[in-house]
């Protein structure tokens, strides 16, 4: 047994752009991608793909170059999560909602060699390419076509260089291109920057292995069957849409596009194309929980959704639930690709009340099967915490899928994967005496008044069944007595004839939760500050609490 090695036979990389030939031998004359009257099947999507991968090739970009793509969840921003890597090159998807000075800081520590951006964002490009310095080698610029878009038929693609287009390589590429496969699965595919919560934004790089491992594992956590309809809500710049553009191929689903949405929208392409699955952060199901009913349309039969990010509120899921959603939970971070933790239903619970039920879904959960360890420990000893529910520490994580690191930064890259062998997550979490997490904050949103540290999550929560209340959150404001304490942002549904005033909410508050948690600040907005995804910005919101100033000595 001992002599028994691999071998070229069984060491093929693992890649996740192998899914695509499966599934055009497979389902080739399926529809893979449509976008209004566009719908392309899939061996359309792997020829234009291959097409893709060549006329890059004929542009010098080779091996382990950064593309970058600046675009929402359109056709091409589909095929390139194929196209860009079967080139050799590494994909990097840029958040739409960064300014020109974040860009322009991407883009030179990246080292982009080529950006595909959509006509829209030709400005905001243009913009971030003249912040770049003198000696900073100009990225080829190739504009992205949208021919049911009014703007696109009058854009300027005059930056592009010789006049190229996106759709332009596609005709040049050849469809028989016999695509570059990665000589290792540990070679690098995709260059994500985290999503911007922490102002601070890294490079994050995953490889081959690591996006094949966790395209098949959410599949399978999510029980997803053969040719699902699914509907991209969750923008693909985002950590890769959680894998699932390679995951919608290997199932041979069909990939319902949006350049962008609101509740009507969303409920209007679920009824036109009997959509069976989407994603999205927790703003997405309080849009569809709280929409006019002007705005919905009957399901047309279960609809899945799996969201992760900030923990839905209760409430929302329930909400949700009550109209026909089938709300799965998860819990990952760029740095995983995907999500790696999953609130595994258990048939028993079905017949619990439907409050306790929520409560239930809306911890993060078990790991996943591609997980090999997920624990709460004790950042001063290293010790796992206590099964209670109530103990909080940092979640780390070990697994296939976790980063290969941070680009250029080998000091962040040794903070967040330790010799112990986990990786640090920075997330506050408990652990319930069943096994299942629950996440309770970012370390840096743990509020700490009077020597207790308060979940800003728990307040928030609790919140979030204020009958009013459309989004809240929960950040410290500094107090001369406490040292910190609660200030809640709040935006209000529409339509609600008498908003609460300020001391209304904190009474409300009190009926329902420790003094200490109550919030002794709350301030009204007509919108949470949020990113892309519909993560709500704290660190926007924790500067404002700042710039209110320290509160006066009070007591509870």
């Amino acid at each position: 047994m001992d002599r028994m090695k691999p071998n070229a036979a069984n060491s093929s990389p693992l890649t996740p752009l192998g899914f695509l030939e499966r599934t055009a031998k497979v389902y080739g004359d399926q529809p893979s991608v449509v976008y209004h009257g566009t719908v392309f099947t899939w061996s359309q999507t792997r020829r234009r793909c291959l097409r893709l991968a060549s006329s890059l090739s004929s542009l010098g970009i080779s091996r382990g170059d950064i593309v970058s793509v600046l675009a929402p969840n359109v056709p091409a921003m589909y095929e390139m999560h194929f196209g860009v890597p079967m080139s050799g090159a590494v994909l990097n998807t840029i958040n739409l909602r960064l300014d020109a000075r974040t860009i322009s800081v991407l883009l030179r520590h990246s080292g982009s060699k080529l950006v595909f951006v959509d006509h829209l964002s030709l400005p905001l490009l243009r913009d971030a390419l003249r912040l770049l310095p003198a000696s900073h080698r100009i990225p080829q610029i190739i504009p992205i076509e949208d021919r049911y878009d009014e703007e696109a038929k009058s854009s300027d693609h005059s930056a592009a260089a010789g006049g190229l287009t996106y759709e332009k390589l596609i005709e040049m590429g050849d469809s028989e291109f016999d695509w570059v496969r990665p000589k290792s699965e540990w070679d690098p595919m995709v260059l994500n920057y985290t999503s911007g919560t922490t102002s601070a934004p890294k490079g994050v790089v995953h490889c081959h292995r690591g996006l094949f491992i966790m395209t098949v594992d959410s599949l399978i956590d999510w029980s997803v069957p053969k040719c699902p309809v699914y509907l991209w809500t969750l923008p693909m710049f985002h950590a890769n849409g959680w894998s699932f553009p390679w995951g919608i191929a290997a199932a041979g689903g069909t990939n319902i596009c949006l350049r962008h949405f609101d509740a009507a929208a969303i409920y209007a392409a679920l009824a036109a194309h009997h959509v069976t699955h989407m994603c999205g952060a927790p703003v997405v199901l309080t849009m569809l929980a709280n929409a006019p009913d002007s705005a919905r349309k009957p399901l047309p039969g279960p609809v899945q959704i799996l969201t992760a990010g900030a923990p839905p509120p209760a409430a929302v899921l329930h909400r949700a639930e009550a109209l026909g959603f089938s709300v799965s939970h998860g819990y990952g971070l760029t740095e995983t690709a995907g999500l790696v933790v999953s609130c595994a239903w258990k048939g028993q619970w079905d017949r619990l009340p439907a409050a306790e039920r929520a409560r239930l879904k809306a911890r993060q959960g078990v790991r996943t099967l591609g997980m090999a360890e997920i624990d709460v420990i004790n950042g001063a000893t290293g010790e796992s915490v206590k099964r209670d529910g109530a103990t909080m520490g940092e979640i780390v994580l070990r697994g296939g899928s976790v980063m290969l690191g941070y680009l250029k930064d080998e000091e962040a890259t040794s903070r967040a994967v330790r010799p112990d062998g986990w990786f640090y997550t920075g997330d506050v979490g408990v652990m319930h005496a069943d096994g299942y997490l629950e996440i309770k904050d970012r370390s840096k949103d743990v509020i700490i008044s009077g020597g207790e540290n308060l979940s800003s999550v728990e307040v928030e929560s609790v919140l979030y069944g204020h009958p009013a209340v459309n989004e809240a959150a929960v950040v410290a404001r500094p107090d001369e007595y406490w040292g910190e304490t609660p200030c809640a942002f709040i935006s209000i549904k529409e339509g609600v004839a008498a908003p609460p005033t300020e001391a209304e909410v904190i009474a409300w508050c009190r009926e329902r939760m420790p003094r200490y948690m109550v919030p002794k600040t709350v301030v009204f907005k007509p919108e949470l500050p949020k990113t892309s995804t519909g993560k709500i910005q704290k660190y926007v919101l924790r500067e404002a609490a700042k710039a209110m100033g320290s509160l006066r000595p009070s007591r509870m």
